[in-house]
């Protein structure tokens, strides 16, 4: 699991509850659209877990 990850945001955040907009937030991504890339270790997946309804998840 030392890759890459490429998460992008697919829903918007609006009427979400506090604790997901943080973890959106956290990942480095704000708008929809929007695409980050983090490195794939348990403490990224666990966040991408929290608010996998909300973001897509690729592989690099």
């Amino acid at each position: 699991m030392a890759g890459k990850l490429i998460i992008t945001l697919k829903r918007g955040l609006a009427g979400k509850r506090y604790d997901q907009v943080a973890t959106v937030r956290s990942l480095g991504l704000r708008k929809p659209g929007q695409s980050t890339e983090k490195p794939d270790n348990p403490s990224v997946r666990g966040m991408i877990e929290k608010v996998r309804h909300l973001v897509d998840v690729r592989e690099a």
